[in-house]
């Protein structure tokens, strides 16, 4: 939310479209923002990456003990709330947010599905997307969700790059030393791919590294699924 607020700005209005109450949890004591702690976890500081642990528990233990569902934009942070917080911090605190947190395509699937999602969609000008998953979302075999929740918008096709990992791997493609193998990867199906794309097609990557990535190696803007379903959002 701080490095790119319009996901997030999307993100709630999307939630608001559906009837649903966005709360943006605040950190105890008017301390720095809440942060997953998956950078320090990535490079081994486990201690450091504990204590962002334990001050988001401290954050979402009113809502998790109301059973409210905690809404996440970015799979590798999202994902570490349902996965490596049961590492850093095992017990019942971290398995009931395990259990209760949620991408916001995941949760809104599940909402569908269950005959609870009112949200009006209309036809957006793109008839045409092409999906790019992070690779959290194909390791939790994510992907469906993004693919079933961009089919809730009219005359829009999906199509999903057969690709494997973008090449930036979190800070893997920021290194110097990484930079020639990080194009490399992402030469192999993912910038091909979206070179291809007509430019009236849209590219879409829930990732923060996948989207820089995209632009980049192939010189495309990619959007959040949020921006695409604002952009989808009726008037009514």
């Amino acid at each position: 939310s701080c490095f790119e607020p319009e996901n997030t700005r999307a993100a709630h209005a999307v939630l608001t479209a559906a009837g649903y109450n966005v709360i943006s949890p605040e950190p105890i004591n008017n301390e720095r923002p809440l942060c997953c702690g998956r950078t320090f976890f990535s490079s081994g500081m486990l201690n450091e990456a504990r204590k962002e642990a334990e001050r988001m528990l401290t954050a979402l233990q009113p809502y998790i003990e109301k059973g409210v569902p905690i809404i996440g934009i970015e799979p590798s942070c999202l994902l570490t709330l349902r996965d490596e917080f049961l590492s850093l911090i095992p017990g019942p605190r971290t398995q009931a947010l395990a259990n209760n947190a949620f991408l916001m395509e995941e949760f809104l699937v599940r909402e569908h599905n269950d005959g609870n999602l009112q949200l009006s969609l209309k036809p957006i000008k793109a008839k045409q997307a092409l999906l790019h998953g992070h690779c959290y979302q194909k390791a939790f075999a994510m992907m469906s969700d993004v693919q079933q929740v961009l089919s809730l918008i009219p005359e829009l096709k999906v199509d999903t790059i057969k690709s494997g990992c973008c090449g930036m791997a979190g800070s893997f493609g920021y290194e110097a030393e990484h930079y020639d193998t990080s194009m490399q990867m992402g030469e192999l199906d993912l910038f091909p791919a979206v070179r291809k794309a007509d430019s009236d097609t849209l590219i879409v990557a829930d990732g923060t590294s996948c989207r820089n990535q995209i632009q980049d190696g192939a010189g495309r803007e990619a959007l959040h699924v949020a921006r695409v379903l604002e952009m989808a959002l009726s008037d009514d």
